[in-house]
């Protein structure tokens, strides 16, 4: 397993860059994930807020990063829970105000209970406050109130920040270009799930159940030291393939459906997000290889395109076209390309755009369009690439094609020559999946005799 890959000195080259962006006389805050309840006294399993772990590495709540840049005493302060040696003996051990300084880097840290008393006072006279409104409404109220008492000493000469700026939009467009590093925890991101998807190809038998092949996922992740999924996983076989978001994950697996899965692991805080469609029984029937090689193609075409300065719209238009060119050859679609293309009569079929900015959060930040134009795709930039077919009953479609859908789906990185598949070691042909689930199925004749 690849060893975190982010140094402490990451961090704070991204608060260098930050405190250069906001400028002196500015002020930026940023609050940590709260924890949330899941039941009564049970808590869901703590995750930090990506644009706080971004810039503090620190993965604790209860936290408050202040930068005031080109501050005499001191420009990254931090507030966060004091060391509890009783407290730390029930739930673990925590940094403390040695740690956030020592360890993660702050000039100064304080008790976070000491806030009011000290963040009005860094708040006076600075001209814009840098904050993401409307993540947290306590932190809000919370901020509100600061600049409300501020408000009330204007009269003594007190100033304040008259403007408050999304702190997130700055970030957001230093996190869509990945690092190496940052390369590295997607890498380890999606080779985890690429062994998570093979191992449950291998697994699938009808009879089985929707959550049985996600714990094959599940296992596969948590064995190669990826603790958390990325996002629900959506394991989804016959009618349900159509359902883009499903994630009931509770139906028995039928001999002579697809099985399609969405799942993907997250790695130090970087995820993954790949898709497949397989039969349940190993072989496909040929309306759903009809479908399948339909939106292979279209995957294939949309990838081929990825390169530097190329329109992000341009990987969807290739997907979209190539995908109706298929239709249109099986008889799902009828008309031109200019018809179809202007009526969206193909938004039946496929009605989602073909892929999305990967990283610290699956549908990760950034931009799609700049000045109103599809932005240019740069080297270090991660992204999705899965066009889909999803096929509801309706009279005229031929019964034979009902509740087949199909998404594929794999991670690809902008190179400065062109692209790299990331997770091109994920079978994806129709000979390929077919023969990875002989081989499963091979090996589970074996084991029972």
């Amino acid at each position: 397993m690849t060893k975190n890959p982010f140094s402490f000195a990451t961090y704070a080259a991204r608060r260098a860059k930050l405190m250069a962006t906001i400028g002196q006389g500015n002020i930026a805050l940023l609050a940590a994930a709260p924890v949330s309840i899941r039941n009564r006294d049970v808590e869901y399993p703590y995750r930090q807020d990506s644009y706080f772990m971004y810039l503090t590495g620190f993965p604790e709540p209860d936290a408050l990063a202040v930068f005031v840049p080109e501050r005499e005493q001191g420009e990254y302060l931090f507030f966060c829970r004091e060391r509890d040696p009783e407290k730390e003996i029930w739930h673990g051990r925590r940094a403390g105000l040695e740690g956030a300084c020592e360890v993660y880097g702050a000039d100064d840290a304080f008790p976070i209970e000491d806030i009011d008393e000290i963040v009005p006072g860094l708040l006076e006279n600075r001209q814009i406050l840098y904050y993401n409104i409307g993540d947290n409404g306590d932190w809000d109220a919370q901020i509100s109130l600061w600049l409300n008492q501020l408000k009330s000493k204007s009269r003594s000469g007190v100033g304040y920040p008259k403007e408050i700026m999304a702190l997130d939009y700055i970030l957001n467009e230093s996190r869509l270009i990945k690092s190496e590093a940052e390369q590295t925890a997607i890498r380890t991101a999606v080779a985890c799930s690429v062994k998570a998807h093979q191992r449950a190809m291998r697994a699938c038998r009808a009879g089985l159940y929707e959550y049985q092949i996600e714990a094959e996922l599940c296992h596969e992740f948590a064995y190669h030291g990826a603790r958390r999924q990325a996002y629900p996983a959506i394991v989804a076989s016959g009618a349900n393939a159509c359902i883009l978001h499903y994630v009931d994950n509770e139906a028995q697996l039928q001999d002579g459906d697809l099985l399609l899965i969405d799942a993907g692991a997250e790695y130090q805080y970087y995820a993954a997000d790949l898709t497949r469609t397989f039969p349940v029984n190993g072989r496909f029937s040929p309306a759903q290889k009809q479908i399948y090689d339909c939106v292979l193609a279209a995957q294939l075409a949309a990838i081929d395109v990825i390169a530097p300065d190329v329109s992000w719209d341009k990987i969807h238009q290739t997907a979209r076209e190539k995908m109706i060119t298929g239709l249109l050859a099986l008889g799902l679609l009828t008309g031109t390309m200019a018809e179809i293309l202007e009526n969206n009569s193909d938004n039946y079929f496929f009605m989602h755009r073909t892929g999305h900015w990967l990283g610290m959060d699956v549908h990760d930040v950034g931009e799609y369009k700049q000045n109103q134009q599809w932005r240019a795709l740069k080297a270090g930039m991660v992204l999705t690439v899965e066009p889909a077919c999803y096929i509801q009953p309706r009279k005229d479609i031929d019964p034979k094609w009902w509740h087949i859908g199909v998404r594929i789906e794999d991670d690809v990185l902008v190179t400065a020559t062109g692209h790299e598949v990331l997770s091109q070691d994920l079978v994806k042909t129709v000979a390929e999946i077919e023969a990875l689930m002989k081989e499963g199925q091979n090996r589970d004749i074996s084991n029972r005799n």
